[in-house]
């Protein structure tokens, strides 16, 4: 691929986007100017890249011109094959990073994050699990620097959890955590097994972008808004008030439910983030069913209903089934360092898309 007239096209653009943040009045219109910004920051980064792209693959031309024209045992042609490692090395990097700039960035990935991990087979074992993921996912927002704010959950006897739900806020949180929706499989030998055998059980985890208002139309007459006594472990009441609230979307049967708060009008406002981002990823799960039915192959729809990764305990062992690839850090990966795995899955996705770009 050719990555020279992409470059140049970052460049030009770029320069546009400055010139239109130079004029006053483009910030009379306050979201276009804060698109414009976001537009800005995200060519900067990529002229620099292309600039630094070009510059190795100009060096790189250099070494190897002089490896060809210089007598094998000169000490010019000595030194730059020496050289010729780091600089295809630096090549392979830069090639990636433009790579990912000619792909559009979709609307979603700077997003904050609605994540829920539900219990699924394996009864006890799947409530531990969950409380597990819960863990992890926390452990990698603490490592990227994001805020993690708990919306609900449903706690089991043994301290997992049947239903947790929580937010996830910072830059590019999205982007990161959109790979990891789909089924979670454990295999491990459970505290309550007395003979020592290995149990599979599976949790769902459902990530899902931080709809904005104007993404979703949900009027007023759609909705069926209950409220009630929040309840804790053993159903004594968490507080004297009725402050959990329980909201049903009529047309699409979406049900939400948000007790975190004490407050009736917090978790009320809660609920309805969840639900908007529900309905959003619903909306935006349909535009894609409607293009995967157009492709001629597929790579897999991403949908629950799919075996993402598998959690081995015996083995110390995580694969991740949808791009094959086996690591062996499990305690590593559940403490919360998941760039291993997602970044492969990013680069395997970029190569999707990329794919699609060129034909």
């Amino acid at each position: 691929m050719n990555l020279r007239p992409h470059i140049e096209k970052f460049s030009r653009r770029f320069a546009e986007v400055e010139a239109s943040l130079s004029d006053p009045k483009v910030f009379d219109n306050p979201s276009r100017a804060q698109e414009l910004s976001r537009e800005y920051a995200r060519l900067k980064e990529l002229v620099a890249t292309g600039t630094a792209y070009l510059k190795v693959e100009r060096e790189l031309a250099e070494n190897q011109a002089l490896i060809t024209s210089e007598p094998a045992d000169s000490e010019l042609a000595a030194m730059a094959k020496e050289e010729l490692p780091q600089l295809n090395d630096a090549l392979k990097r830069l090639t990636l990073d433009v790579q990912r700039g000619v792909v559009p960035p979709e609307p979603t990935d700077s997003r904050n994050t609605i994540v829920e991990i539900r219990a699924g087979a394996g009864g006890a074992e799947s409530a531990l699990f969950a409380a597990d993921l819960y863990r992890m996912f926390t452990r990698y927002a603490e490592t990227k620097g994001w805020k993690v704010e708990p919306m609900d959950s449903s706690p089991s006897d043994l301290g997992g959890f049947k239903e947790v739900i929580f937010g996830v806020n910072g830059q590019d949180v999205y982007k990161n955590l959109k790979y990891e929706s789909g089924v979670h499989r454990v295999q491990r030998v459970p505290a309550t097994e007395a003979q020592g055998r290995v149990h599979t059980s599976t949790c769902t985890v459902a990530v899902l972008p931080e709809a904005e208002e104007v993404d979703v139309e949900i009027r007023p007459e759609d909705l069926d808004i209950q409220v009630c006594r929040a309840g804790g472990h053993g159903g004594q009441g968490v507080n004297t008030t009725d402050s959990a609230v329980r909201i049903v979307h009529k047309p699409t049967g979406t049900e939400v439910r948000c007790q975190d708060e004490r407050s009736q009008h917090k978790n009320k406002a809660k609920a309805m983030i969840v639900l908007r981002s529900r309905l959003l990823n619903r909306k935006i799960a349909d535009e894609k069913a409607k293009y995967e039915a157009q492709r001629s192959s597929q790579v897999g729809t991403g949908e629950r209903s799919e075996k993402i990764r598998t959690y081995n305990f015996p083995q110390n062992r995580v694969t991740d089934h949808r791009i094959e690839l086996t690591l062996y850090n499990l305690a590593n990966v559940l403490e919360g360092d998941l760039d291993d795995l997602v970044g492969p899955l990013m680069n395997d996705d970029l190569e999707q898309k990329l794919s699609a770009v060129q034909t």
